[in-house]
């Protein structure tokens, strides 16, 4: 058998193993409610050669390499021992088990304790005010992460009527966008209702201009929280507004939050949110892109001051040719220009992480792509750094910590911005461009400012609502000697 031969047949052996993978997985999830990752890349809903890519890329990371063999193995022995509700990382799982003495089925039983018998969570009702770019995509993860009637449970969403056919068009915005792709699955729409039917799931369009007018336990809709999407209000009083509609329970922004609102970031402060926090705030792309990072850098090294430039994709307050704007600059065409622009987003770090408060500057420069945005991060250290001890501290961080969710981590030197399209992580390290000298350093740090924020955004709301599962195996903690 020649080379050429030897290979295909060995990528077609592993093809067809992940397409064993496929029933296996998305029976964990429907009958059990264990969503399933390696090293925190999700793996519900890819198709084979999807999960073929992400044990290359966990390759790539410098990661031991894991075998399609030991994963089925493991999903294999999951579905026969089904835990409970819970997030588990088949990564570890197969890595710890290497480690141990103990067969596979008794070491399962022994590491998922935890989880066995665990209960899903109560289901609870969101209701998005706004259907717009943020709006649509929290749409999509809402429906993809539907199932067994628990967790958060995606009612209704609140807009202005723009057209006779307004239906039709929000539904066909929500089935196709131009960046993200098409909406996995089938959208349909029941205008005597007055609902989107989006995979199964039966989406009430409310039609409203007061959001303290609303009754939606009409809709039967209660305790319901209501993600704001529009960013008109952004302080307590404005946002307070909502939870004068009957049925509302809790208040989220998707944008940063004034004056003593609570500016969460997931991964970093969300532990504060209290019961009787009524309205909490999901901060900005670019203050979740960062922040994660910078705790990472400061918990090692010490931060001594820094400023953050943001090169970020043009938004949808900006003009596409030249015309006014009450805003300076961004009535000039935000697809023909740079433009410089503002951002609090440096200050904005210190609400969700205190020790940096007083330590950052910040600016921004608009650039016409529509989605993916760049921070550079320009940090003076208290401690020296070398490139790659600083790189190697951060890709063991995006693998192990608790900040996994957060932060990704790449070394290639091929990847532009629309490679990070869909990214479900806060922000992207390119560790290729870190500039390392003594104890002035930068860092690259790209993100999905529309999909790896909405995911940063559910992270939230499920905190609020007390339906994420236990996670196994517990995270460690990463140090720079670890």
């Amino acid at each position: 058998m020649n080379d050429f031969a030897a290979h295909s047949d060995d990528w077609k052996a592993k093809e067809e193993l992940a397409e064993r993978m496929i029933p296996l997985i998305g029976g964990l999830k429907r009958d059990n409610e264990v969503v399933t990752s390696l090293h925190g890349h999700r793996l519900l809903g890819l198709p084979a050669t999807g999960l073929l890519d992400v044990h290359a890329r966990v390759a790539q990371l410098g990661h031991e390499e894991l075998a399609v063999e030991d994963t089925l193995a493991v999903l294999e022995a999951l579905r026969e021992i089904a835990p409970g509700a819970s997030s588990l990382d088949v990564a570890r799982l197969v890595s710890d088990h290497a480690l141990s003495e103990m067969a596979l089925d008794e070491y399962l039983r022994e590491a998922l304790a935890p989880a066995m018998g665990a209960e899903p969570a109560e289901p609870t009702d969101v209701v998005l005010y706004g259907f717009g770019r943020i709006g649509r995509l929290l749409a999509r993860i809402l429906i993809d992460h539907t199932g067994g009637g628990s967790g958060l449970q995606l009612r209704a969403i609140v807009v202005r009527r723009g057209a006779e056919n307004d239906l039709v068009k929000r539904a066909s915005l929500l089935l196709r966008d131009s960046v993200h792709g098409r909406f996995a699955g089938t959208v349909t729409v029941d205008e005597d209702a007055e609902q989107i039917i989006a995979n199964g799931t039966r989406i009430q369009v409310i039609y409203s201009d007061d959001p303290a007018t609303i009754d939606y336990t009409g809709y039967g809709i209660h305790n319901a929280i209501v993600v704001d999407n529009t960013g008109r209000w952004r302080d307590e009083d404005g946002l307070s507004q909502h939870l004068r509609s009957t049925g509302v329970a809790r208040v989220l922004l998707t944008a940063p939050g004034k004056g003593e609102l609570k500016n969460i970031v997931h991964g970093i402060n969300d532990s504060t949110i209290l019961p009787e926090d009524r309205i909490v705030s999901a901060a900005s792309c670019t203050t979740n892109a960062i922040t994660p990072v910078l705790k990472a850098v400061d918990e090692a090294y010490g931060i001594v001051r820094g400023h953050v430039e943001t090169v970020h994709s043009f938004t949808n307050d900006q003009n596409l040719i030249d015309n006014f704007h009450k805003g300076d600059r961004r009535g000039r065409s935000a697809v023909l220009n740079m433009v410089i622009a503002e951002t609090g987003a440096a200050k904005a770090v210190a609400r969700a992480l205190p020790e940096l408060a007083g330590k950052l500057t910040g600016s921004a420069i608009r650039v016409p792509t529509p989605d993916v945005s760049l921070a550079v991060l320009h940090l003076t250290l208290e401690r020296s750094a070398a490139k790659d001890e600083l790189n190697d501290y951060l890709r063991r961080v995006s693998l192990h910590s608790q900040l996994r969710q957060q932060i990704d981590y790449i070394e290639s030197p091929e990847v532009v911005s629309s490679d990070f399209v869909g990214s479900h992580r806060a922000g992207i390290v390119d560790g290729l461009a870190t500039i390392a000298n003594d104890c002035d350093v930068v860092l690259y740090v790209w993100y999905d400012n529309e999909y790896g924020y909405s995911r940063q955004v559910i992270r939230v709301l499920e905190v609020m609502a007390g339906s994420h599962p236990v996670v196994l195996p517990t995270r460690r903690e990463v140090t720079l000697t670890s």
